[in-house]
């Protein structure tokens, strides 16, 4: 994906289509969706690709063991389907994990058994394994590190996990592959309309402000948490769809609580449910519902949040944390769908909603990164079925994602997929770039000039947040790596030292925010 290039067509032919507004999971997904079907597709992010929600999540693709005791066993049955498809379609950035679920009364070791039982039964064909009822002995072998204290055994089950940035990065890959152009840094300034319908948009380029005119026979809303202004724009009125719910989640080192599996704490003092999960040699703790009034694109955690996820982690864990031991902190915002004005976000479901307008604005809201695939058909079927485009059915559910390969090393570049190999090629042309832009991680320079060439990186933040996600594992070895970092993409992008000067200035104020000193 050369960015350059992809301006430059866009000067040259401005209709399309299908436009679509929003590069994280559900905008990426259309956009892939619409694309293979041979429509004639533009994506327009005015940030990052997932620099919101979508770089934010658990890390997990899963059903929802919560949502199955909700008796929401439609939304239960769907996520576990499209579970599968990712697992299938997207190896390199997917893996199924075993969890641990430990029982400290006997009515919940087979309570919880046997819903985890119906959990694996509606995955169908798309099964992960075996839910078995452990014994305390077998439990503590597969959590040593858990409280024993009147632990009468545990449960264990399967579920999915990825990398959320990263599969966000591949899905903008898939689109541009299948010739969607596919724009981060360009965004919606305005709508063009013809007798009160939508016929268009204009645009911004946000570092050059250069401006653009763009025609399409369908434009698609999918901005998550931040729908409401461009639909307030298109309709012309003040009402508010979204009602956004906080999660925050600490990271910390793996020594804290050693497992190889996942463990989840059924139920927290504020209803939810808590994961204790392994990711990229860290732990990710997790996670918090909090409504909040304010929509930002950098939510601060609380103090009560933090507190409230060290205080459950040190009730199961043998060995307790405090802020100290936090390497990062990092907080995202749930496009929720409003329902009525109530305050408990916890209980908001996580369906998706498809509207169309009376200006002729497609709008999409809620759902996860578990059902973007499927939300992405339904967005794209139910557009195409208001427009004068000939309909062409969905391809996706097989549809290999960018980078797709079983082929692992066991190493970090596994995460690349087939694109590794190029990767691993470039250092051998350039030995230099083998060199690591941390001693105690695994990113290299390689990386660096890759994401800027062809994954359409242009800031340390993007390198350092979602390319690599050294800034959601460890806050200060990120600020530590900016120099470096900021050295490499002004050789590549070709910009002066002023323009890494204020890169580093940028990166460092925005570390602040993930850091608990």
């Amino acid at each position: 994906m050369n960015r350059d290039e992809k301006l430059k067509l866009l000067l040259k032919d401005n209709e399309f289509d299908i436009v679509i507004i929003g590069g994280g999971a559900t905008g990426l997904g259309c956009a892939v969706d619409a694309a293979s079907r041979g429509y004639k597709t533009l994506l327009l992010e005015k940030y990052d690709f997932a620099k919101g929600t979508s770089s934010r999540s658990t890390k997990l693709i899963h059903g929802g063991v919560r949502y199955l005791a909700q008796g929401n066993i439609h939304l239960v049955r769907e996520a576990l389907l499209e579970r599968g498809r990712i697992l299938r379609n997207a190896p390199h950035v997917s893996h199924k994990l075993r969890f641990i679920l430990p029982a400290y009364h006997l009515w919940d070791k087979y309570y919880y058994g046997f819903g985890l039982w119906i959990y694996e039964f509606l995955s169908a064909k798309f099964s992960l394994g075996k839910t078995k009822i452990l014994s305390k002995t077998t439990t503590l072998k597969e959590l040593p590190d858990l409280n024993s204290d009147k632990l009468k055994g545990g449960i264990l089950y399967y579920d999915g996990q990825f990398d959320d940035s990263r599969l966000a990065i591949n899905l903008a890959q898939t689109a541009s592959d299948y010739g969607a152009l596919v724009l981060n840094y360009c965004g919606v300034t305005d709508f063009i309309k013809e007798e009160n319908k939508i016929i268009g948009l204009k645009a911004k380029e946000e570092f050059s402000n250069q401006e653009f005119s763009i025609k399409s026979k369908i434009i698609i809303n999918a901005t998550g948490v931040f729908a409401d202004a461009l639909l307030q724009k298109a309709e012309g009125h003040s009402e508010t769809t979204m009602t956004p719910s906080q999660g925050i989640h600490l990271v910390v080192n793996k020594e804290h609580f050693q497992s190889l599996s996942g463990m989840l704490i059924p139920k927290t003092s504020d209803g939810r449910v808590l994961f204790i999960i392994p990711w990229h040699d860290k732990l990710l703790l997790g996670t918090t519902d909090t409504a909040v009034n304010q929509i930002l694109l950098e939510p601060k955690p609380l103090k009560e949040e933090i507190d409230f996820i060290i205080s459950h982690f040190n009730k199961y864990a043998v060995k307790s944390i405090t802020d100290t031991d936090i390497s990062s902190v990092f907080v995202g915002l749930r496009p929720l769908i409003k329902e009525g004005s109530g305050t408990n976000t916890a209980v908001l479901s996580r369906e998706h909603l498809i509207q169309i307008y009376p200006s002729g604005l497609v709008n999409v809201s809620g759902g996860k990164w578990t059902t973007y695939r499927n939300m992405a058909e339904e967005t794209i079927n139910k557009a195409l079925s208001h427009s004068g485009l000939n309909f062409v059915r969905c391809k996706t559910k097989r549809l290999k994602i960018h980078g797709f390969s079983h082929h692992k090393n066991n190493s970090h570049l596994d995460i690349y997929g087939s694109d590794s190999e190029l990767i691993l090629q470039m250092m051998k042309k350039d030995c230099s770039l083998s060199e690591k832009i941390h001693p105690s991680y695994p990113y290299t320079k390689a990386e660096i000039v890759w994401a800027v060439e062809n994954e359409m990186a242009l800031t340390v933040e993007d390198i350092l947040a979602r390319r690599t996600r050294l800034l959601f594992l460890d806050t200060k070895a990120a600020t530590e790596t900016t120099d470096c970092v900021a050295e490499i993409m002004r050789a590549t992008l070709g910009r002066n030292e002023q323009w890494k000067q204020e890169q580093i200035i940028l990166f460092k104020q925005l570390a602040q925010r993930y850091w608990i000193k």
